[in-house]
């Protein structure tokens, strides 16, 4: 296993596997995240788990407190990362975090502002984005950038298109986007430059729910085609 370690300033310690998005190594950064969530140990503030990374951040007073043997906190917690690397070879993930969502998309042209430049851009019909977009089981391989948004992957070859020269000032929340071999949802309006293809009525993100985010790392998604007046209906019935 290849890996490097190293400080993200004082109070936090990222583990590298390399920057690739690989379906093997994120199931290798969420089991040591598991690990460690399991396993917290004094001082640990948070693990924020990403593609190819996972970073833990702590509180680097109350590890020196607890861990005196250590010349630093940072040494203390790498002790603690490599150890918890040894775990999570051999540990298993919960099949709750597997579990599928289906998520309704509304391709209109009012809402997919981007998807006739797709098309052309790669030669095919609306219709045959449409089509290509929906038929994979997407996993999502994390949540970032806002609250709730999920980093999904991986986009059909033919769909992979860069991101937009200047982003927008404001991206409508639900807007589904597409940025090289990835596709996501926006969980609140801010401003992007990922080229939008649709719309979903879903909250992806919602404060007053016990669990805030639809969706977590490791689940799969998949996308169903949706006209306008179902997706008014479910936005009614959601609102």
């Amino acid at each position: 296993m290849i890996y490097d370690i190293f400080p993200l300033g004082d109070s936090a310690l990222t583990i590298d596997f390399g920057n690739v998005i690989s379906p093997t190594i994120n199931d290798r950064v969420r089991k040591l995240a598991d690990v460690f969530s399991r396993n917290p140990f004094a001082g640990l503030v948070e693990v924020v788990p990403a593609y190819s990374s996972l970073t833990i951040f702590y509180d680097p007073v109350t590890v020196r407190q607890t861990c005196a043997e250590f010349e630093t906190a940072f040494a203390a917690v790498r002790n603690k990362a490599e150890k918890a690397l040894a775990q999570a070879i051999n540990s298993v993930l919960s099949k709750a975090e597997r579990q599928l969502t289906k998520i309704p998309v509304c391709y209109d042209a009012e809402f997919a502002i981007d998807l006739e430049f797709v098309a052309e851009k790669k030669m095919l019909t609306v219709e045959q984005v449409i089509r290509i977009h929906t038929e994979p089981v997407y996993r999502v391989f994390m949540i970032g950038f806002l609250p709730g948004f999920p980093y999904l992957g991986e986009v059909d070859e033919r769909l992979s298109v860069g991101r937009k020269s200047v982003p927008r000032a404001a991206v409508p929340q639900g807007s589904v986007g597409l940025a090289g071999r990835q596709t996501g949802i926006y969980s609140l309006e801010s401003p992007g430059g990922w080229q939008i293809v649709g719309k979903t009525p879903l909250l992806l993100f919602d404060p007053k729910n016990e669990s805030p985010t639809l969706l977590h790392a490791g689940d799969s998604v998949r996308f169903y085609e949706i006209d306008r007046k179902t997706f008014d209906e479910v936005t009614i019935n959601i609102h």
